[in-house]
């Protein structure tokens, strides 16, 4: 009987969980272990796949890094400790994103907080508003962005009027980040939204009475518990834009290259497939670690709290 129940309700899990595996099974795993398999296969005369297998599109990739420390005030502080073509791509999508993310999470986490304070007969509006946005494509936003970015744009429509010089918004490293923080703002806000409507407050009413500050109470009580939403929210926002492509060709024009706009050239102007897989794999892995190491670091900090 307790056999047949276990059976049954194996069974049971099997049927739910088998339509999310079979998408990620085809729509996943199969892709990435294609892609892992064109990056190790040489290019042929017309920049497809084809046999023998080879490391060479991996040594591609580190061959021109070398030990070069530098230090330079040139628009900041920059230390270098490395140089090369691809590693300095890596890097400046790494920076990027990483910047993106800080940026969106400062905006997100004051709208979430309004949102989790209203009256319960309000929040269904406000995250429609925040939901507003998913119901465009990409694309048309960010064209939309552009056109208020660009020479002839609202912005510096508004500056001529106002006897000011036009600034030149489009096709620079800040039209990129405003791009990048445009279009993940709401995967920030939802999961932080999620996480502040659950909070119970008087709990840091209890850590004032305790004797604790504002900051400490922040600090020790609320950031520890709102920490998945945290996590959540910041995994969205980075693994999305460090591979960004539509914000970077639209927003950068070319200019402000990433690792991701370097992959899509490789596939279709560059034509070197094999080439573009081993930078896509070597991005997916870089990205996945950073990931976990963020996902682990926020999880080790809540236990250490509670």
């Amino acid at each position: 009987m307790i056999q047949a129940f276990r059976e049954r309700r194996s069974l049971r899990i099997a049927g739910l969980m088998g339509p999310g595996a079979f998408w990620l099974i085809v729509f996943f795993l199969i892709p990435l272990l294609i892609m892992a398999a064109i990056s190790f296969m040489s290019r042929d005369q017309f920049g497809f796949p084809a046999p023998p297998l080879t490391l060479q599109n991996y040594g591609d990739v580190v061959k021109d890094i070398r030990f070069n420390p530098s230090i330079s005030f040139a628009g900041g502080l920059n230390i270098r400790l490395f140089d090369g073509l691809y590693l300095e791509l890596f890097w400046r999508s790494i920076w990027l994103a990483l910047t993106s993310t800080i940026i969106t999470l400062l905006i997100a986490f004051p709208v979430a907080l309004f949102m989790s304070r209203l009256p319960r007969r309000y929040r269904n509006l406000t995250l429609f508003l925040v939901m507003i946005p998913f119901w465009t494509n990409f694309l048309v936003r960010t064209y939309a962005l552009q056109f208020m970015l660009r020479g002839n744009g609202p912005i510096n429509t508004l500056l001529r009027t106002l006897g000011l010089a036009p600034i030149d918004l489009l096709f620079t490293p800040m039209a990129v980040m405003v791009g990048l923080v445009y279009g993940n703002l709401p995967f920030m806000i939802l999961p932080l939204y999620t996480s502040l409507e659950k909070f119970d407050w008087t709990m840091i009413e209890a850590a004032n009475d305790l004797g604790a500050n504002t900051l400490q109470a922040f600090r020790r009580v609320m950031l520890p518990l709102i920490s998945p939403g945290l996590v959540a929210g910041s995994i969205l926002t980075f693994v999305p834009a460090v591979g960004s492509y539509i914000t970077v060709e639209l927003m950068g024009g070319g200019r402000t290259n990433m690792i991701g706009y370097t992959i899509a050239q490789q596939f279709s102007a560059s034509v070197n497939w094999p080439f573009g897989s081993a930078l896509a794999l070597l991005m997916m892995v870089i990205v996945t670690i950073a990931a976990v190491l963020y996902f682990r670091s926020g999880r080790g900090e809540q236990r250490a709290v509670l």
